[in-house]
Order: structure tokens, then sequence, then C-alpha cells
């Protein structure tokens, strides 16, 4: 795969998987040895624990969920993403019930893809400063 197709893989999984949660797309991008690096412990490392987190954690806290990708470069079998989650605040949200605000979370990703499917990912992210702030009101 060139730059521009392993590119398409992330724009698609960040646009059909991430803001549609279409379980679907991601079975179909998901390599089965996949590896979240990002993951706070071993067992939360899997395919699995990522779809959790957007199924059930930002999708029914975020209303209106849009991903805005903002920049992607490629080097090798890596792409590096620069995006914006952003939507309503409508549901609770690492224990921060409903606020009714806008909300944005800045993300950077690194994918690395393997035939055409996610095989492993790296990220940081601003969730934790974006719940900081809906506590404080």
């Amino acid at each position: 795969m060139n730059s521009n197709d392993l590119k398409a893989v992330v724009a698609r999984f960040n646009r059909e998987v991430i803001q549609d949660g279409n379980r679907q797309s991601f079975e179909d991008l998901m390599a089965p040895e996949f590896v979240n690096w990002s993951a706070p412990s071993e067992a939360l490392r899997g395919a699995e624990t990522m779809w959790k987190t957007f199924a059930f954690v930002l999708r029914p806290a975020i209303g209106g969920m849009q991903v805005h990708i903002h920049e992607q470069l490629c080097e090798g079998d890596k792409v590096i993403t620069r995006k914006t989650i952003s939507g309503k605040h409508v549901g609770s949200l690492a224990g921060v019930e409903a606020t009714g605000k806008d909300i944005s979370i800045d993300v950077i990703d690194i994918v690395r893809i393997r035939d055409g499917r996610y095989f492993e990912h790296w990220g940081v992210n601003t969730l934790a400063a974006v719940v900081g702030q809906l506590r404080q009101g």
C-alpha cells in the first residue's frame, strides 16, 4: 500500500468507527493481533477494549460526535494523525454528568497498518483536561 492508501485506512476508521459507531467497519479494519500500546495495562491492549471505549464511553457521552482530521503524515507503514473529536456533552463522561456544553478532544495517533488493517496504535489526547474543565463547570 502507498502512503495515500494507508492514510485512507485511518481516515475510514475515524469516520466509520469512531464517528459513526459502525461495528462491521471496526471488524473489517482491525487485525486479529492488534495491540493498543496506549492502553493503561497489558490486559486492556486488545481491539475489543478500544471498541468499548468508543461504543460505551465516548459515543454515549458526546452527542453529534464529529472527527475532524487536521493532518496526516505517513512514514513507512505508520500513519500519524492529528485530529479533534468534538460534539455536545450529553451523557456521563468519566463521572461527570451531562452539561450540554460543546467539547473538543485533541488527539495525536500513530497507527501501524498491516494488510490494510490496524495492527498497532499509540496515541495521546486531551480527554483528561476536557473532563477536568467539565468538573470545574
